[in-house]
C-alpha cells in the first residue's frame, strides 16, 4: 500500500471541523487508519475527509460508535470509496434512520398529549392511557418509541 501523503492531522481537522484529539479518537477507535511519514507524522488521504464525514452524519442519526464501525467495514481499504461503496453501506441503516424518523413525528405529534409513559398524573391519562392500558406495550413512553397506540 502506497503512504498517505495528502493531509497531515491538522490539515484534516482543519478540511473536517473536527479537533485533533477527536480524529486521534476515531483513529483508536479504528475509524480511520492514517500512515506514518519517515518523520513518524500521521498521513491522511481525501477519502478520510469523507469517511469522518460519514462518521458525523452517522452520529448524528444516533448511530454508536459500534455501529458505524461495523458499517465502515464494509468500505474497501486502499482505494478512494465509490459512491457505489457509500450506497451498499447506506442501505444498512436506512431502516434505523426510518425508525428514528417515525419515532420523531410521534414525538412531534403526541408529546403534548399523552405519552403512554405510566404516571397516570395528567387528567388526559383517564382518556389516552385508560387503567394504564400502555403497560402491555412495555415500560415507558411507549405511544412515543412504539408505533402501537
Amino acid at each position: 500500500m502506497a503512504i498517505k501523503r495528502g493531509f497531515s492531522i491538522g490539515d484534516l481537522a482543519s478540511r473536517t471541523g473536527l479537533s485533533v484529539s477527536a480524529i486521534r479518537f476515531y483513529e483508536k477507535k479504528g475509524l480511520i487508519t492514517p500512515d506514518r511519514n519517515s518523520g513518524n507524522q500521521r498521513r491522511y488521504e481525501g477519502a478520510d475527509i469523507r469517511r469522518l464525514s460519514f462518521i458525523l452524519i452517522a452520529q448524528q442519526i444516533g448511530l454508536t460508535i459500534e455501529q458505524i464501525k461495523e458499517v465502515m467495514t464494509q468500505l474497501p481499504d486502499g482505494r478512494t470509496p465509490t459512491k457505489a461503496d457509500w450506497s451498499k453501506i447506506s442501505r444498512r441503516f436506512r431502516k434505523t434512520l426510518d425508525d428514528r424518523i417515525a419515532m420523531m413525528e410521534r414525538m412531534r405529534d403526541r408529546l403534548d398529549g399523552c405519552i403512554g409513559c405510566g404516571c397516570l398524573s395528567l387528567k388526559a391519562c383517564r382518556l389516552y392511557n385508560p387503567d394504564d392500558q400502555a403497560r402491555r406495550l412495555g415500560v415507558g413512553p411507549r405511544y412515543i418509541v412504539s408505533d402501537t397506540r
